[in-house]
């Protein structure tokens, strides 16, 4: 069963091109800032377990580890180079200034 938790005010987003983590009640999201669209996903890359919300940055649609470059697809969650390993996605959005993620 899913859950609405707030997880920031909508001046905590993360400027066009980069990404920021959030709380989730306990579980660490990734907020990716896609050409002014904003979509959630798991904040661990699969490779090496770089927080990608501290340090990832968005290139076409996808999230970039800066550890070792692996792209996620924003919306998806599919490894770029290996579609059959994917990070989880979640919904995503804004109500007033709450930005809600449903987990």
């Amino acid at each position: 069963m899913s859950q609405t938790v707030r997880i920031a005010a909508k001046s905590d987003l993360p400027p066009l091109g980069e990404t920021r983590e959030f709380d989730a009640a306990g579980r660490m999201i990734c907020v990716a800032n896609v050409d002014g669209e904003f979509r959630a996903l798991d904040n661990t890359c699969l490779h090496h377990g770089a927080p990608l919300g501290q340090a990832g940055v968005v290139a076409d649609g996808k999230v970039i580890c800066a550890w070792h470059a692996w792209a996620w697809d924003a919306q998806t969650g599919a490894c770029g180079h290996d579609p059959t390993r994917r990070l989880r996605t979640y919904a995503l959005r804004l109500e007033g200034d709450d930005v809600l993620v449903e987990i």
